[in-house]
């Protein structure tokens, strides 16, 4: 018997077959992963992950900030990136710059950093620091919670940096100590990263003082980024300085971090290395970082400079002043000590630089700062240094060592203390699509001590968060979709 449909019942039945139609497509595509587009497809790139070791041509996704697929067949996205020819790696980690605002932040991108963490000196109010800068970042950013700050809150220190008076000089009371500890627990109870350390600023701080900061950070399982303090000489075999932390961490169980041993270490950077290299062998939780310059930069007002009155004119021919370009005189030398500002000075020899940074124990790290286009080249350049001299021209070592070195090397040292950091530092699935993509031809540092602020070349795209903060090679205007890198807070 032939059924005779109504126009209003064609439709009605139209409608039914159109919404089923959907719901099957809907439920057949969230099988395959495929329910909607992707954000970014990043196509043909040779990817490098330091993690797994992956290193072949593959496609990856990016949905929602995070990456969602790596697969040898065509993907595709609202945008899509053409890497054919360049290498895709994870975005670097910078545990060590100081430099934590737009200024600093824009030359980080440009050198391939997706993150960077102030972990020497860190900060004294770990919410206010974060605060600040909630929403208002090109990248990812951190800090640990740091003694120096603290004792010269403590000790009533004038300085805004680095200490120049009573936080650098005099002994603490132990009711002061005990303050500094509980300010110290505080930050780390608020999600600090870890605990700044730097004896070579608070010489007065003695063994002990920095023995019970020591003991505060392994209450919380969190490493010690410590500048180990200055020696009255640099005589090779004299690591005192270095003893003086590595005891520290082997008699509270904290975990240890030295900051740039190529520069603090003189001589004996074989020596240090060496040493860590056997601690680690016994079981300690020991680990270092470096950059590749044979120069350094610090506060001409801070400790590191005392009793340094009556050197030879050598001496002070040697120190670089960014704010003008001169080199010092003994009468420029004492001016600027009263006032105090960034000074340039020589560190260790090339050969021992590029000691520190072949060795496998070493993570890479900038000890960047720039202030109003003034400061060390390192800011703008550590990285495309390593990947474009020691990789490329030098061939001292491979390029996945280079990346291990700046991804997940860092990420690992912090990732028990905060969990977050086990998605970074990787291309892996499910991972924090923080990104950089560069061409290891022609990747090169064009920052010098006269133009610090230049920026590297060969880097094509950054993504932080899964969006691009640099494409075409070039910094994106108001971007900031840069996140609070931080451990859990406790209650």
């Amino acid at each position: 018997m032939p059924i005779h449909l109504t126009k209003e019942k064609f439709s009605l039945y139209a409608s039914v077959l159109l919404a089923a139609a959907a719901l099957l497509w809907f439920f057949s595509s969230s099988a395959t992963g495929e329910q909607k587009p992707f954000d970014q497809v990043i196509l043909n790139g040779r990817v490098m992950d330091p993690e797994s070791g992956l290193d072949a041509v593959r496609n990856v996704a990016i949905r929602n900030g995070k990456i969602a697929e790596i697969s040898e067949k065509p993907l595709h996205g609202a945008e899509t990136v053409d890497a054919t020819g360049l290498v895709v790696a994870p975005g670097f980690i910078d545990l060590h710059q100081h430099g934590q605002d737009a200024e600093n932040y824009d030359v980080k991108a440009a050198d391939g950093v997706t993150t960077a963490l102030e972990m020497e000196v860190g900060t004294a109010d770990v919410d206010a620091w974060y605060a600040a800068r909630e929403g208002k970042a090109r990248i990812n950013f951190g800090a640990s919670v740091g003694h120096i700050p603290v004792r010269m809150a403590v000790m009533h220190d004038p300085s805004t940096f680095l200490p120049s008076g009573d936080a650098a000089h005099r002994v603490a009371t132990p009711a002061e100590i005990e303050e500094m500890k509980q300010k110290l627990d505080l930050g780390l109870k608020r999600g600090a990263l870890g605990v700044g350390v730097g004896p070579a600023y608070t010489f007065a701080a003695t063994n002990w003082e920095i023995v019970e900061v020591f003991r505060v950070a392994a209450r919380h399982h969190a490493s010690c980024h410590v500048h180990i303090r200055a020696l009255p000489s640099d005589k090779e075999g004299d690591i005192s300085g270095f003893e003086e932390v590595m005891a520290a961490a082997a008699v509270t169980g904290a975990p240890l971090h030295v900051v740039h041993i190529q520069s603090t270490s003189g001589p004996n950077v074989t020596h240090e290395l060496q040493m860590i290299q056997e601690a680690q062998h016994r079981g300690m939780d020991v680990s270092t970082e470096c950059y590749p310059y044979s120069r350094g930069m610090t506060d001409i007002s801070s400790a590191i400079f005392d009793h340094k009155e009556n050197e030879p004119d050598s001496y002070y021919a040697s120190l670089l002043w960014p704010a003008t370009g001169e080199y010092l005189t003994k009468a420029t030398f004492l001016e600027h000590r009263k006032t105090g500002g960034m000074v340039i000075l020589p560190s260790n020899t090339e050969e021992n630089v590029r000691i520190a940074v072949v060795s496998p124990l070493t993570m890479v790290a900038s000890d960047g700062r720039l202030e109003n286009g003034k400061g060390h080249p390192r800011t703008s350049g550590t990285y495309a240094k390593v990947l474009g001299d020691y990789v490329r021209e030098q061939h001292s070592i491979d390029l996945m060592t280079a990346l291990r070195k700046m991804t997940i090397m860092p990420a690992q040292r912090l990732e028990a203390r905060a969990p977050m950091f086990r998605n970074k530092g990787c291309i892996r699935v499910g991972a924090d699509a923080d990104i950089t993509i560069f061409d290891p031809a022609t990747v090169r540092d064009r920052s010098t001590y006269q133009k610090p602020t230049e920026l590297s070349t060969g880097f094509a795209f950054v993504f932080v968060n899964g969006v691009a903060v640099l494409r075409d090679g070039k910094l994106v205007p108001n971007t900031l979709p840069g996140r609070a890198a931080r451990a859990p807070i406790e209650p």
